[in-house]
C-alpha cells in the first residue's frame, strides 16, 4: 500500500482535540471521513499523528501519515481531501509519498510548539480563542530566567498531567524561550522543543512561567517546583487555547 505524509493545519477550538472519540467531534475523525469520501470504496480511512493535541489546541504543522489502497496523485489528493473538509477549520496543506516505512509519530526527531500570550488591559477580539489573555504585566526577563531551569535532561513529573500514560516523567528539552513580537510587545510568544513532551507538559510550563512573569514566583522557584517531582508543586495549567503545533521534524 502506499504511504502519504500529510502536513496539516487547524484551528481546534471546536474540536474535542484530535484523538477519534465516541460522540464528539475530533480533528482525527474529521479528516479520515474526508478521506475515506475521497476515496469512495466505501473502505475507512485510518491516519496516524506526530502528537494528539487536547481539545482547543491548534495546529499549524501537524503531520500524519496514511495508507491508500491504490497509488493516488498528491495533488489529486490534497485537492480532494481539502474540498470534503469544508466548511470545517482543517486544511491539508501538504502531500507527500513516502516510504512504507515512515511513520509520524515514531519517526519524528523533534516536536516544535508555540504559545501565544497577549499581555494587555484591553479585551480581545481577533486573538480570542487563539491566545491566552494575561492583563498583569509581564516580566520576560523574569520568564526566560526561570526557563533556564526547565531546558535540559529532567524529571518533569511536576509538569505533567495526572492522566498522563508516558512510561517515565524523564525528558530533554532543547530549547524554552520567552519573546515578545517586534513593535507588538503585547504578543508574547513562548516557544519550545523537544523529541517528545508528556502530557500537558507545555501548558503547565506555561503556566509556570506566568507565575513568574506576574511577579507570583522568583525564577528559582521554578527550579523548587521542578525538583520537587510532584505536579502539586507546579504552577497552574495554561488555557488550551494559547498552544499551537508548529513543526515536526524527521
Amino acid at each position: 500500500m502506499p504511504r502519504y505524509k500529510l502536513t496539516i493545519e487547524y484551528d481546534g477550538t471546536d474540536y474535542s482535540g484530535w484523538q477519534r472519540q465516541e460522540d464528539v467531534v475530533t480533528v482525527q475523525a474529521t479528516i479520515e471521513a474526508a478521506a475515506a469520501q475521497f476515496l469512495g470504496t466505501g473502505a475507512p480511512v485510518t491516519i496516524q499523528c506526530a502528537g494528539r493535541t487536547d481539545a482547543g489546541v491548534h495546529a499549524r504543522g501537524q503531520v500524519a501519515h496514511m495508507d491508500l489502497p491504490v497509488a493516488r496523485e498528491t495533488g489529486n489528493i490534497l485537492q480532494g481531501i481539502n474540498t470534503l473538509l469544508r466548511p470545517h477549520a482543517i486544511a491539508i496543506v501538504a502531500v507527500q509519498e513516502v516510504a512504507e516505512d515512515f511513520h509520524a509519530r515514531f519517526g519524528a526527531s523533534k516536536r516544535h510548539y508555540l504559545y501565544r500570550l497577549v499581555n494587555r488591559q484591553a479585551r480581545l477580539a481577533l486573538d480570542d480563542r487563539r491566545a491566552w489573555h494575561v492583563r498583569r504585566t509581564l516580566d520576560l526577563d523574569a520568564m526566560n530566567a526561570g526557563a533556564q531551569h526547565l531546558i535540559g535532561h529532567h524529571d518533569f513529573t511536576s509538569f505533567r498531567a495526572g492522566e498522563c500514560q508516558a512510561k517515565s516523567p524523564i525528558k530533554t528539552l532543547d530549547t524554552l524561550e520567552v519573546i515578545a513580537r517586534e513593535n507588538r510587545p503585547e504578543q508574547v510568544m513562548i516557544r519550545t522543543s523537544a523529541t517528545s513532551f508528556l502530557h500537558h507538559q507545555v501548558r503547565n510550563m506555561v503556566g509556570t512561567l506566568v507565575y513568574v512573569g506576574i511577579g507570583k514566583w522568583t525564577p528559582d522557584q521554578v527550579r523548587t517546583a521542578r525538583d520537587a517531582k510532584d505536579r502539586r508543586a507546579g504552577g497552574p495549567m495554561a488555557p488550551a487555547h494559547g498552544l499551537y503545533l508548529m513543526k515536526v521534524d524527521y
